[in-house]
């Protein structure tokens, strides 16, 4: 599957800055190796009805989205991370605190900056 976050943005994610991430139009997190919140646009924020300062700080996987707390998800994640090799597009419906939402994921970890990034686009029905 191929992955529609622009490549410029891949080269550059060690210089997003917050308020720039909420220029684009599909969600964009940066979490630390154990899931951490660092990023969280406006974007995720409205898809996912989590107020931007509800979600940073707080683990991703077990406390905002919950239904990501799963091998398909999560445990991807964790084994990407781990090897620090992730670059992974995938389908996947969000159900926590929302009817069920299909959406695009894309999970990376960016070599150069050592951080990791969950992008996500709504797919619709």
């Amino acid at each position: 599957m191929e992955t529609f976050v622009d490549r410029n943005l891949l080269e550059r994610l060690n210089f997003l800055s917050a308020s720039e991430a909420d220029t684009y139009p599909f969600g964009i997190i940066k979490v630390s190796e154990e899931g951490i919140i660092e990023i969280y646009n406006r974007y995720e924020s409205e898809l996912a009805g989590v107020p931007i300062q509800n979600a940073i700080g707080k683990n991703f996987f077990t406390q905002v989205a919950i239904c990501t707390n799963n091998k398909l998800f999560y445990g991807r994640f964790k084994e990407g991370v781990a090897k620090r090799e992730l670059n992974l597009v995938f389908n996947y419906v969000f159900t926590y605190k929302m009817k069920p939402t299909n959406v695009i994921i894309h999970l990376y970890h960016d070599k150069n900056s050592r951080t990791n990034w969950i992008f996500v686009k709504y797919k619709g029905k």
